[in-house]
């Protein structure tokens, strides 16, 4: 080694030291904890807070709750429609019919309407994924309207989507599945890829249904509404506070589970473009002319089932100050992503030592973070620093 190396390598290694001994000065990670608020609850899906004691929780295999975080009192919200598909597995164990996302107009206060997508049935020919909106009168739905109803109704009861946020721009964002179990029942324009079939797409509506007119431009024969394709079975979407991007969790098959970040008129490729692998191993996508591919920002090599993510801005871990959160169904996870400029810097997997199925991280209007869990005794969990 050139001995004037030596001295500048020893200049090095002391301005490392000083720079470990300043950050040792900060203050510690604060550990997180779990807190039951409340259990019994039917395979939950989605938490609305309505207030900083009171939320809307929707149960998978049940009904549309209200609930008092204080209290523990749990009521029946009446007026559901009843389209609701009912007989949940009947048909097949992996049966995804259900309650999905409940979400409150940002104006809720002063017009009360609640969101909600789930899967409607119609006698002899199968389910689809539907949003409504109706307004909330003490413990009942009244005034319903019908946003979307993504046709066909088929016999495939998987990969509903549902997932629901209000973007900065006042537009209610929804992801619908494709659908289907195996790429091999796929038709000749594979379902996520057709612009005229309304599975498998990001949608961007009005809050009364509309269509806005600054909506990306698909062609003439586009099914109304749509922002986004190329989706196979995408639950979590949220809005990160700090830019205003919206972001969305996608279910792989054979791994392939991503984060995304959406954008007008991307299509993220499925089945065409996967992380993963296909199920359907002797099925090949066609090729597409003419067609660019927005690819994840951060995929996993390991199957996690991502589902409801959110953005933490709030007070009790300072350590976490807009960073992703993001539960998964398999393997019971739930990861912190730390972000900077669209691109996930780090990632931590959290409970290592306490994995249970997770369907959503919410966080309250005064900064409360939890949790719900994806069981028949599905718990309503507060992450309460240590």
């Amino acid at each position: 080694m050139n001995k004037l190396m030596i001295p500048l390598m020893m200049l090095l290694i002391g301005c490392s030291q000083n720079q470990k001994s300043s950050t040792s000065k900060e203050i510690p990670p604060t550990l997180p904890t779990k807190h039951i608020v409340m259990d019994s609850l039917n395979h939950p899906w989605s938490m609305a807070f309505i207030s900083n004691e009171e939320a809307l929780v929707s149960e998978k295999d049940g009904h549309l709750l209200r609930i008092n975080l204080n209290s523990k009192e749990k009521r029946i919200i009446k007026g559901f429609p009843t389209d609701l598909t009912d007989s949940i597995r009947a048909i097949h164990f992996g049966d995804n019919s259900g309650i999905f996302e409940v979400l409150v107009d940002p104006g809720f206060v002063n017009n009360k309407w609640v969101y909600v997508s789930y899967a409607a049935k119609k006698k002899g020919v199968g389910t689809t994924t539907k949003v409504v909106r109706a307004q909330l009168n003490k413990d009942s739905l009244i005034n319903h309207q019908i946003l979307l109803e993504a046709n066909p109704f088929t016999r495939e009861y998987y990969h509903y989507g549902g997932g629901m946020t209000f973007g900065p721009d006042g537009k209610l964002y929804i992801t619908i599945g494709e659908r289907l179990f195996w790429e091999k029942d796929e038709p000749e324009i594979p379902i996520a890829q057709d612009v005229t079939d309304k599975r498998g797409k990001i949608y961007r509506i009005n809050p009364d249904g509309s269509i806005p007119d600054d909506n990306p431009d698909f062609g003439p024969n586009a099914v109304p509404g749509l922002y986004a394709i190329g989706i196979r079975a995408a639950q979590g979407i949220t809005v990160e506070p700090k830019t205003g991007n919206i972001w969305f969790s996608e279910h792989g098959t054979i791994q392939g589970d991503e984060i995304n970040i959406l954008k007008a008129k991307a299509n993220y490729g499925w089945p065409n473009v996967t992380s993963g692998k296909l199920r359907s191993q002797d099925y090949t996508p066609p090729k597409l002319e003419d067609v660019t591919f927005t690819p994840p920002v951060w995929y996993w090599h390991h199957t996690v089932a991502p589902t409801g993510l959110t953005f933490y801005t709030g007070d009790e871990f300072p350590q976490w100050e807009n960073n992703l959160i993001v539960p998964g169904l398999s393997r019971g996870s739930l990861w912190r992503f730390r972000i900077e400029n669209e691109v996930i810097k780090s990632a931590e997997e959290l409970f290592i030592d306490d994995r249970v199925r997770i369907r959503k991280v919410r966080q309250s209007p005064d900064g409360k973070l939890y949790i719900l869990t994806d069981e028949d005794n599905g718990k309503l969990i507060q992450i309460k620093a240590q």
